[in-house]
């Protein structure tokens, strides 16, 4: 039997940096869809207790003012819209760990959906260092359940598939099969789809999807500004122009998304409809929306 302790002997050396000094650890943390209160007691504490905190925009404004500025790295859209390379974030990861320091890589929702955190884990893997993953609240469950949307309901639907709006662009074809979602006859769940949402849903209709089917857009889901938006496949980029939905927000395509209407007058904390309280063309308010936050 071949002896295995070389290899070990050679992660050992790989884990120390040149001084013999052991690495830090990097630890992939979700902060969940951005309300303080849904980050885990463990994403709390090893933010408190992180040497450095990696992030990009979407842990929201309230967690991100949780971490003192000196120990937080922006590592996501920068000033004139260009955004840190991913290449940029591996190497820094692995070049702070190297130095000794524990480090925090903070993203929204989870870290394994749609976030990276696969790509950064193989990464750190590559290079020796030690990584811990802490799994958070996912926004393509939270948003929409925050939003009095359930992406399942034995009524309705007993399937989703969830759905990224913003494929690889170094991609030669997208990878995402809209004729085979369609087909399903369950919920679609699109996260990063705001900016496509006219490509995706003629896609849907092309398939087959009944130009009625519900769709909701639902804008910076739990955070204190959390708006939302409905119409249906036919309708929703007009309902999104007229609303002016923006990053970040999740569209959730299927029977479900009508459930909003039927129980907002109870929910709270879900938000306010987007498409309430605009100014008319007089620049008067038209009546407020029944449910929401109040």
């Amino acid at each position: 039997m071949e002896d295995d302790s070389d290899e070990t002997d050679a992660l050992d050396a790989d884990a120390t940096d040149i001084d013999g000094e052991s690495v830090g650890t990097v630890h992939l943390v979700g902060s969940g869809p951005g309300d303080p209160e849904l980050l885990t007691l463990k994403a709390a504490r090893l933010i408190e207790e992180a040497d450095v905190v990696l992030h990009d925009k979407l842990p929201g404004p309230e967690i991100l003012g949780m971490i003192p500025a000196d120990k937080r790295e922006d590592v996501g859209k920068r000033a004139g819209g260009e955004w840190t390379p991913q290449e940029y974030t591996n190497a820094r990861l692995v070049e702070l760990a190297r130095e000794g320091k524990d480090v925090v890589r903070l993203k929204g929702g989870d870290p394994f959906v749609f976030g990276r955190g696969g790509e950064e884990m193989e990464h750190l893997a590559e290079h020796g260092i030690p990584f811990t993953v802490v799994p958070g609240i996912t926004s393509a469950v939270a948003g929409p359940g925050s939003a009095g949307i359930p992406v399942t309901h034995r009524d309705h639907v007993s399937s989703v598939s969830f759905v990224t709006g913003h494929e690889d662009p170094t991609k030669d074809e997208s990878a995402i099969d809209w004729h085979a979602l369609a087909a399903t006859g369950g919920t679609l769940v699109v996260l990063m789809g705001v900016g496509k949402l006219p490509l995706y849903t003629a896609e849907l209709r092309e398939a087959g999807m009944d130009g009625d089917t519900p769709v909701a857009l639902i804008e910076r889901a739990t955070w204190p500004e959390m708006r939302v938006a409905t119409g249906t496949l036919d309708t929703i980029v007009d309902v999104r122009d007229e609303a002016d939905i923006e990053p970040p927000a999740i569209t959730v395509i299927g029977e479900v998304a009508a459930t909003r209407d039927h129980v907002k007058e109870f929910l709270r904390g879900g938000g306010v409809d987007a498409l309430a309280n605009r100014a008319s063309t007089d620049g008067t308010k038209t009546s407020g929306d029944e449910g929401g936050d109040k």
